[in-house]
């Protein structure tokens, strides 16, 4: 019988992305430690036909709303 301590789950690779604001490149985990969730600025879901934005788009999506 296997032991349940002995079985490792992989994690997904970052994935890389391109700000669909700038292009600039970066990298996103799925697990859930992505850079974004360390932003204290929180938006509402891109638009449609945005995926996620760069730490930098995204600081400055957040001023123009505020």
């Amino acid at each position: 019988m296997t032991n349940p301590k002995e079985i490792t789950i992989p994690q997904p690779a970052p994935r890389r992305l391109a700000c669909s604001r700038c292009g600039a490149e970066f990298g996103c985990d799925l697990s859930g430690n992505c850079w974004c969730a360390e932003e204290t600025a929180k938006l509402p879901m891109p638009v449609k036909g945005e995926d996620c934005l760069c730490r930098e788009c995204l600081r400055k999506a957040a001023t123009a709303v505020s």
